[in-house]
């Protein structure tokens, strides 16, 4: 009898120490599910419920912490000190690489080059500017409409048809015919997929990649430009190499807007990719709706009945360009000497742009 008891006492201690184990395999597998990624769940219901409760997860944890960066911030204001920093989220742009060619407000060599360089008559208006644009010998139809889009944003702009003429007689009869740059539609596979563009008399010539085009029909409750001289937007040309282009860009329009017209180009640059958009725009008178709350009367001050806002109207067209290569002087493949270009070995940082 005794050592049966003692086989049930035994066995009793056994389930004892085996209750603790089991809870803590229990909760290694509750922990292992919960950080366990959706994509290693095989199974398409489950994986896509882990990730609905996941996103329900982080959203409830963002949420909290606005409340609490809310309320801190009211509290401050309540005890008349001044609220907390707003954090600066991170960005590729904020946290570039550092580049020494970068221009500063302050760079005299830079400002006694801008009064010596190639687009330096026509930004003083000693020259008006006059524009050639052409096309790829091989030309598709989406071409010359690109063309005539390109025409209504560029005052004084003029198309010719290339024929069978090279490259270098064209730069010969633009200056011969006074024109201050030539532009170059090539076309690929029936969509036109690059620019070239060539300063004249003496340069520089650059060639763009062009992507996302977008014509002007192609666009949505587009407006129509009138035949006004547009204003000129250039953002984010920071480094030598940004601003020389920007410059190049700039001589390419006339330097006296007519604000009447109220049209708008902008080229954003924006991690080396440069954004053209044409807008119209027009500017509004608008009552504000004031909100009434129980008990308290509304302030005049605080709820002004009318204010002005702005409206932008696209015109078109829309694309996107990147630069290959910068090039002294006019059109030359053989003896062309460059100043600036891209080669694959230089896209090994996502923090690293030269415009």
């Amino acid at each position: 009898m005794g050592r049966k008891r003692n086989l049930s006492e035994d066995g009793g201690r056994e389930d004892e120490e085996e209750k603790p184990m089991k809870e803590r395999r229990v909760k290694e597998k509750q922990e292992g599910r919960e950080s366990m990624r959706p994509s290693m769940i095989k199974n398409k219901e489950k994986r896509a419920a882990v990730h609905a409760k996941l996103k329900q997860q982080k959203k409830v944890e963002k949420r909290k912490k606005v409340k609490a960066r809310e309320a801190a911030e009211k509290k401050a204001l309540e005890l008349g000190e001044e609220p907390p920093p707003k954090m600066v989220p991170r960005t590729i742009e904020n946290t570039r690489e550092s580049d020494e060619t970068v221009c500063l407000p302050d760079d005299e060599e830079l400002f006694a080059g801008n009064d010596v360089d190639e687009f330096s008559a026509v930004l003083k208006n000693e020259r008006s500017p006059k524009i050639l644009i052409t096309t790829s010998r091989y030309n598709s139809t989406r071409g010359p409409a690109f063309i005539s889009d390109l025409i209504s944003v560029i005052p004084n702009a003029h198309y010719y048809k290339r024929g069978t003429y090279d490259l270098k007689k064209i730069v010969q009869y633009a200056n011969e015919k006074e024109f201050t740059s030539v532009i170059v539609v090539h076309t690929n596979r029936r969509e036109p997929d690059a620019l070239l563009v060539i300063g004249l008399p003496d340069g520089p010539t650059a060639h763009f990649k062009l992507s996302k085009l977008m014509l002007r029909k192609d666009i949505k409750n587009h407006g129509k430009p009138t035949s006004h001289k547009p204003e000129l937007v250039l953002t984010n040309f920071t480094t030598r190499l940004g601003h020389r282009v920007g410059r190049m860009i700039q001589s390419l329009f006339p330097q006296d807007p007519e604000f009447r017209g109220r049209r708008v180009v902008t080229f954003h640059n924006q991690r080396d990719f440069i954004f053209f958009r044409h807008h119209r725009y027009i500017f509004e008178t608008k009552e504000s709706k004031q909100k009434e709350s129980k008990g308290k009367k509304s302030k005049d001050e605080k709820n002004p009945p009318e204010r002005t806002i702005a409206r932008l109207q696209e015109c078109g067209p829309r694309f996107t360009l990147k630069l290959i290569s910068l090039q002294h002087g006019t059109f030359d493949t053989k003896g062309g000497e460059y100043e600036w270009v891209h080669k694959p070995e230089m896209d090994t940082s996502r923090r690293r742009f030269f415009l």
